[in-house]
């Protein structure tokens, strides 16, 4: 029997040193008292690889049905046909949809608004 790494001659001997200290009155109680305690270390443990499981089991199916829903939207944007740069369709007729479109102007540098630089003028004494 090996429990906490501790084998049975060491567990005698550890008994035997409460029996002196505790005397043999207390150390039915206190035996019960350690009892309790590691039964309830081991249902708080056994609770909390219960709790940690379901969390991984429920990650895991989450992860996998968001990776079929990735899966399957795939094909359908594969399938969309591209939109072309100049903003039609492609295998457009509409003489329209070439047209620019109100509110979007292009816009040409304006050299007028840029600084010219001056000489510097340098003060005369």
């Amino acid at each position: 029997m090996n429990f906490f790494g501790i084998g049975l001659p060491e567990m005698a001997v550890i008994a035997a040193i409460g029996l002196l200290v505790f005397g043999p009155k207390r150390l039915p109680e206190l035996g019960r008292t350690l009892g309790r305690t590691l039964k309830g270390f081991q249902s708080a443990s056994r609770e909390f690889e219960q709790e940690f499981r379901k969390a991984v089991d429920t990650e895991t199916v989450s992860a996998t049905s968001l990776g079929s829903e990735a899966m399957a939207a795939e094909p359908l944007a594969a399938a969309s046909p591209p939109a072309q740069a100049s903003g039609t369709e492609a295998g457009s007729t509409d003489p329209s949809a070439s047209e620019v479109q109100p509110g979007v102007e292009s816009v040409a540098p304006s050299t007028e608004s840029q600084a010219t630089p001056t000489p510097n003028a340098s003060p005369s004494s």
